[in-house]
């Protein structure tokens, strides 16, 4: 799996870098098929205004989830949860065909 991380507007430094990829790499334990994962960190103008977006790319599908929070560990780490749930579901509806 190929994670791709993006920032926005901002320069991500190395520490952030490192917990998104420690994180996102998690979800390959949930679905060998996942090819890529696209992380796009921005900043909003909004007061919780760290924003992710994950880009799940399965054979014949993109999953993506967005969230916002006040840090972006916290954006990061409910993106994912739910990106888990959404790629578990993916898994499951490819395989009961």
């Amino acid at each position: 799996m190929e994670i791709r991380i993006k920032s926005l507007k901002f320069d991500a430094d190395a520490k952030l870098i490192a917990y998104v990829e420690k994180k996102v790499s998690k979800l390959e334990k949930f679905f060998d098929g996942l090819e890529t994962v696209d992380v796009v960190l921005s900043l909003l103008s909004e007061p919780d205004n760290k924003n992710v977006k994950l880009q799940a790319h399965i054979p014949g599908d993109e999953l993506v989830i967005e969230r916002s929070a006040r840090t972006f560990e916290e954006a990061v780490t409910e993106a994912v949860d739910l990106m888990k749930e959404k790629v578990v579901r993916a898994k499951e509806k490819k395989f009961d065909k």
